[in-house]
């Protein structure tokens, strides 16, 4: 059974910092491609960033560019999003997601085949 579980979240001021972690268990770390999605109140999940099987490539979203890093560790099964100069229009809830491997796959959230439950990311201005 595949489990994805995301930490980390909180309240932070704008400008500030967090770093969240998915921890994934039933499922080949290294073949799946990783990503972080997230889903602010009245709006649709969207893409934030995505980082390949191997750890070689990165995608983000262009409002994360600059601001977030994903990466991954292999040895622990952990995948984590780093977030720097925090806004508040990054409030939302926060999802770690896994695609298996294929070239050309898309990082697009009905794309992603497992889910974690969320994290909650609260940032005040």
């Amino acid at each position: 059974q595949v489990q994805l579980v995301e930490s980390g979240g909180g309240m932070v001021q704008a400008g500030g910092s967090l770093r969240l972690s998915c921890s994934a268990s039933g499922l080949t770390f290294s073949t799946y491609n990783m990503g972080w999605f997230r889903q602010a109140p009245g709006k649709e999940r969207e893409f934030v960033a995505g980082i390949n099987k191997d750890g070689e490539r990165t995608h983000y979203v262009d409002s994360a560019k600059g601001r977030f890093t994903i990466s991954r560790d292999s040895a622990k099964n952990t995948v984590y999003l780093q977030m720097n100069s925090l806004k508040p229009d990054d409030t939302a809830v926060y999802y770690c997601a896994a695609r298996y491997f294929y070239i050309g796959a898309p990082w697009l959230a009905n794309a992603m085949q497992y889910w974690g439950k969320g994290t909650l990311v609260t940032v005040s201005s």
